[in-house]
């Protein structure tokens, strides 16, 4: 009977030396596997070893660091996996754990941040976590605003390509639509404008979306439409290469009575509607005059001296 008591008590023993010890999981997130680099934050977890579970950091060097062990692993270009190969051989090299069973995790990625700045409505910088493509990154900038021109530019390692948006949107063209990896810059240039002054209801700017979109008809419209006294004729001030100012005349009247073909304008035109004086001055005087007679066939004549 005492032979088989201790023989149970050897067995309970044994059993518990063997039993599998539960991997304290101190990370809370297990984001896409993807290369580490400084500043990311990984959970290590060793089995049966609870000294040496924590969280740790990449530091500046491309190193972590755990207790016991004298010199850092290094795990910047290191997959998780790889790590984990690597905090088993350190501790395996420096006799702390005979087996150790290691379990990587990132928790925070810090190493790959993408930036959207521009004409978009929100403006953010986001870490690249899995698959992330340009469509993606705009799509976390809530789009395009409504001044946003007709490229996109994506910096990436000191290289810039320039996406045309009717290309990336439009066409759906897949070798527009970028993969990203971290580290890009992606900016939105404002489109560029035309301007309308003088003698309109609503002077401003309008934005130039894509090439020949705004014709002096067209801005005549949006600027809702011409006062009582504009001239006839318009000009268009533009700047050539050199940075001189280019004066072109516009028969407006002949344009608006559809005698003559509508003129196109290009980003950075001014539009200058000047003011008929000669007419003004006229229609002035037969208002003062129409009013004169209606004030005497009324019978009421203020004279002043």
């Amino acid at each position: 009977m005492r032979l088989l008591l201790w023989a149970c008590l050897s067995c309970a023993a044994a059993f518990a030396q063997t039993r599998p010890a539960v991997m304290e999981d101190v990370g809370k997130a297990n984001l896409p596997a993807q290369k580490l680099g400084v500043d990311d934050l990984v959970a290590v977890s060793v089995y049966d070893a609870p000294e040496l579970t924590r969280t740790v950091r990449v530091e500046p060097d491309g190193s972590v660091h755990l207790p016991l062990l004298d010199e850092g692993i290094a795990a910047a270009g290191l997959m998780p996996r790889q790590l984990e190969s690597a905090i088993a051989s350190a501790l395996k090299t420096g006799e702390i754990l005979v087996n150790p069973i290691v379990k990587v995790t990132v928790v925070e990625y810090h190493s790959r941040p993408i930036a959207v700045m521009g004409a978009v409505k929100r403006p953010l910088t986001f870490q690249a976590e899995g698959t992330v493509t340009l469509l993606d990154a705009l799509a976390r900038a809530e789009g395009f605003s409504s001044d946003a021109g007709t490229d996109v530019l994506v910096t990436r390692a000191g290289q810039v390509y320039q996406i045309p948006v009717k290309t990336l949107l439009r066409d759906a063209d897949p070798t527009a639509n970028l993969l990203l990896t971290g580290g890009e810059e992606i900016r939105v240039p404002e489109a560029g404008k035309v301007t309308v002054v003088g003698n309109v209801h609503k002077p401003g700017e309008f934005a130039v979306h894509e090439p020949g979109e705004h014709t002096v008809m067209k801005l005549v419209a949006l600027s809702e439409g011409l006062l009582p006294y504009a001239e006839k004729q318009a000009y268009i001030m533009r700047r050539d290469a050199t940075g001189t100012v280019q004066e072109i005349p516009v028969e407006l009247d002949k344009i608006m009575l559809r005698q003559s073909p509508d003129m196109s304008l290009l980003a950075g035109d001014i539009l200058y509607i000047p003011e008929n004086k000669k007419r003004r001055t006229t229609m002035g005087i037969v208002d003062r005059v129409t009013s004169f007679g209606a004030s005497t066939a009324s019978g009421v004549l203020i004279w002043r001296r």
